[in-house]
């Protein structure tokens, strides 16, 4: 994922903002033919199964073999959402487990 992290730095768009549907699309419609072909073989070569799911909502891991065909075809709404996913799976997630003493 770092190359992807780093094209979508080199395009401008904020990591702290991923998070925003409206901050991402805009960003996308500010970029050029080339921004966005940088963007599109950027997610082609990270490759990760939850961005294939995003294409595949019905299926438990998505098709990885139509993946590269729906991110060329994507539509910036389609582009948006899958920018957000990674900016969900780069934050730092904490998980906390404790046991309760007494059970009475």
């Amino acid at each position: 994922m770092s190359t992807l992290s780093r094209v979508l730095q080199e395009v401008e768009f904020n990591d702290q903002l991923l998070g925003s549907g409206n901050h991402v699309f805009q960003r996308l419609q500010a970029l050029n033919a080339d921004g966005l072909e940088r963007v599109r073989e950027a997610f082609i070569k990270a490759d990760h199964p939850r961005f294939s799911k995003f294409f595949s909502s019905g299926l438990p891991f998505g098709h990885i073999a139509d993946y590269e065909k729906k991110v060329n075809a994507a539509t910036l709404e389609q582009l948006a959402g899958l920018i957000k996913i990674r900016g969900f799976l780069m934050q730092t997630k904490i998980y906390m487990f404790w046991k309760k003493e007494n059970w009475e």
